[in-house]
């Protein structure tokens, strides 16, 4: 009688609850000078920063890499030595902690990023996930800055998703827009990913409003369970829109990237402070914030 052979699947993780709930941190963002803005730039101050955030509920880290030196914190970097550094240094100071990925070019040239994503591996890369006309208007009546587009064609999506399938990193989809989060249904039906997860990123001029009501209905555009997320950008009227993500079963995020402000208006002092402030509306929607152990199981 021949024995059978071991069971050598992985473990499941268990189902999540419709409780649980992960939470983001946006450390610090494309331009933002940190000569104004409680930004961090350095390695240092990127692990400082995510310490704080990681201490206060926070399993997930967002990260955009900046210039090195003096004078040049507000510049953007795709130097694959920054990339890792700063992973490096994250990974130290926050034990168990996931690390998201910016991927962002404004033109079709993204190879500074898959260097980036190769240097560093994160577990999470931001794909953006169509292209946007990228405008906002002052009273005045002149644009805040040249329009631009904000190119992600097809076949870049494309490109950074072969390159996450060879590092084994997850795609999170960026959508400004409806039409976006529709198409992100249409790369998981012709193949282009398996189980898409979509960040609703809410806020910017030109794209999807934060409108808690616009929020409402956006889950029936989504593949069914698939996991999201809301990203908001503004002032301090984007906190009932993160009630309303924690009201409908979303993932959260918020930091330094997305806004300066607390829920009552007073300007934040740091990533930590945001944070707190999240985890206190996912507990008031009745969520749990879960620990990092239980994000990778539910995220990755």
């Amino acid at each position: 009688m021949s024995q059978s052979s071991p069971d050598i699947s992985p473990p499941i993780s268990p189902p999540m609850s419709p409780d649980e709930v992960v939470i983001t941190c946006a450390l610090t963002g494309v331009l933002t000078n940190p000569a104004q803005h409680p930004v961090p730039v350095t390695p240092e101050q990127m692990a400082a920063s995510a310490r704080e955030a990681f201490d206060a509920g926070a399993s997930v880290m967002h990260i955009h890499f900046r210039a090195q030196g003096a004078g040049k914190g507000h510049l953007p970097s795709w130097d694959p030595l920054v990339a890792q550094a700063i992973a490096e240094a994250i990974r130290d100071a926050c034990p168990g902690v996931i690390l998201n990925f910016t991927t962002g070019t404004i033109g079709r040239d993204q190879q500074g990023a898959l260097d980036c994503l190769r240097a560093g591996k994160p577990e999470i890369a931001a794909c953006n996930a169509g292209s946007l006309n990228y405008l906002k208007a002052r009273s005045s009546g002149q644009w805040a800055w040249p329009p631009m587009l904000f190119e992600n064609t097809v076949d870049k999506i494309e490109e950074l998703l072969n390159v996450c399938r060879e590092e084994g990193v997850r795609p999170e989809f960026e959508c400004f827009d409806v039409g976006i989060v529709r198409s992100v249904g249409m790369f998981a039906d012709v193949g282009l990913v398996e189980r898409p997860n979509y960040n609703l990123v809410m806020g910017v001029a030109s794209g999807m409003p934060a409108d808690s009501e616009l929020l409402s209905i956006l889950p029936r555009y989504m593949k069914e369970g698939a996991l999201w997320q809301s990203t908001l950008i503004g002032r301090e009227e984007i906190w009932p829109v993160h009630r309303k993500t924690a009201e409908l079963g979303g993932h959260l995020r918020t930091g330094m990237e997305d806004t300066f402000y607390l829920p009552g208006g007073q300007r934040a002092s740091g990533n930590g402070e945001l944070i707190e402030a999240l985890v206190q509306v996912a507990q008031q929607a009745g969520r749990t914030v879960v620990s990092p152990e239980r994000a990778r199981q539910i995220f990755l």
